[in-house]
């Protein structure tokens, strides 16, 4: 099957030395530390408020003495690695509805170069800052230990294992400020990876992933939530209007991110599928992923399979007998780490497999499908894929295998009933998401197509 493809791959070529394969899942836990993961979310805590509006310049308590905390765990993973991260710390000065008055909004983000395609990146982040029952409230304790403490740990931990391999493409590790007040840490990341000219493959946002109950009771250990949009946030009425005629509703690049990580979950741990969520995020809520969605970057949201409303965004309290308040004790680190195992497998593929191809199909009034595709960096071949217009997933199976070129007529194949799709081969067997062939379909921002 694909998936068994997938991570057949993901071993033999990805970690050499530590394989996150259904064989290797042993030594894929050891890379992954509990302890560590823990210790980050204690020190998090330790900050007492991460308020974004909180003090910047206190050296133990704040948003200020967080992010300094953030930067130097992540250089000391640099040192570890002979210098292969870049620290960076990103500033802009914003205001708005929940910033009444300007602050300085700092992110905290490694860089680390990829070594064919360094410009080529992806992107795993989370939110640092916290917050109470009044998102205005930045002086009472917040403790912040699953949202987003948990998403931070995961970067953290994601730079430390990963550090350790070399990948063609780049991979940026990110702690974002400003989430709580109004997406202003994603936003300015985003606006960043603009500015450094950056092509982003995937963006990977990490927002409350360390906890397995429910306010009701509920357990679920066994799934992560993964939020891809449908539509693209960046469509202009051309496309919508072409996706009407050529479909591509459930085709943007988001989806088919979500699609190719949960096709590689089964290869990296028996006890964590990826539950599918398709729409952008949560019902009338939103993460850091949204900006980059909005510039027409590729983005997903992973969270826990079930929320608990009790233990985040609330004041430290003791209700008629229920506790409230987000913190450590409501947390469950197997399961941190076993979200943490499947970010790291998903960026290590997507770092070391080209960009996916922008593929068009022609099959009006014909009875075979003519499907083509721009060639792309680092691909030594592509395959082609289809699934059915009313089918969730892409077959398990290929209609072309491996081709060298890059335009392909399938006999027979009558397109009105079919979705296309096309992915890149690197020469060492890693493979790329599937890009549909439709409107959209392709993983460059819109504004940059002719």
């Amino acid at each position: 099957m694909k998936r068994i493809l997938v991570a057949s791959a993901l071993s033999a070529t990805l970690f050499p030395n530590f394989a996150v394969a259904t064989a290797d899942k042993p030594q894929a836990s050891r890379a992954v530390s509990e302890a560590r993961m823990r210790a980050d979310v204690e020190k998090l805590v330790s900050f007492g408020t991460r308020h974004t509006l909180s003090s910047d310049i206190d050296p133990k308590r704040g948003i200020g003495a967080a992010r300094r905390w953030a930067a130097d765990e992540l250089r000391k993973t640099s040192k570890g690695c002979g210098g292969c991260l870049e620290v960076v710390l990103p500033e802009a000065m914003v205001s708005g509805t929940r910033i009444p008055t300007p602050v300085k909004m700092v992110d905290v983000v490694a860089i680390q170069r990829g070594t064919e395609r360094p410009d080529e990146v992806v992107i795993v982040q989370a939110h640092i800052d916290s917050r109470v029952t009044d998102v205005m409230d930045a002086s009472s304790d917040a403790p912040g230990a699953n949202d987003d403490g948990s998403g931070v740990s995961l970067v953290l931990e994601s730079a430390r294992v990963l550090s350790k391999q070399k990948f063609a493409g780049t991979i940026v590790y990110a702690a974002l400020s400003g989430e709580e007040q109004g997406l202003y840490g994603g936003k300015l990341l985003a606006d960043y990876a603009k500015q450094q000219g950056w092509t982003v493959k995937a963006v990977l946002n990490n927002d409350i992933v360390g906890g397995t109950r429910g306010s009701d009771g509920l357990v679920d250990d066994r799934n992560v939530r993964l939020f891809s949009e449908g539509p693209r946030a960046d469509a202009t009425d051309k496309t919508r209007a072409d996706a009407r005629r050529f479909g591509g509703e459930n085709d943007s690049p988001g989806r088919n991110i979500s699609r190719f990580i949960a096709e590689l979950a089964s290869g990296v741990q028996g006890d964590l599928a990826v539950r599918q969520v398709w729409r952008a995020d949560r019902m009338g809520r939103g993460g850091d992923q949204l900006p980059f969605l909005e510039q027409g970057n590729p983005a997903v949201r992973f969270s826990v399979a079930i929320e608990d409303y009790e233990h985040q965004h609330q004041d430290l309290r003791t209700e008629n007998g229920i506790r409230y308040g987000d913190t450590i004790e409501e947390m469950d680190f197997p399961y941190l780490a076993k979200v943490t195992r499947l970010n790291i497998a998903a960026l290590a593929a997507l770092a070391a497999a080209p960009m996916p191809p922008t593929a068009t199909a022609d099959a009006a009034v014909k009875t075979w499908t003519d499907v083509s595709w721009k060639p792309v960096a680092g691909a030594a071949a592509y395959s082609v894929w289809r699934r059915r217009t009313d089918a969730p997933e892409w077959e398990t199976q290929p209609m072309v295998a491996r081709t060298t070129q890059t335009s392909v007529k399938l006999d027979g194949l009558r397109g009105d009933d079919w979705i296309l799709g096309v992915r890149s081969i690197a020469a060492d067997g890693s493979v790329s998401p599937i890009a549909a062939a439709v409107p959209g379909g392709g993983f460059t921002p819109l504004s940059q197509l002719p």
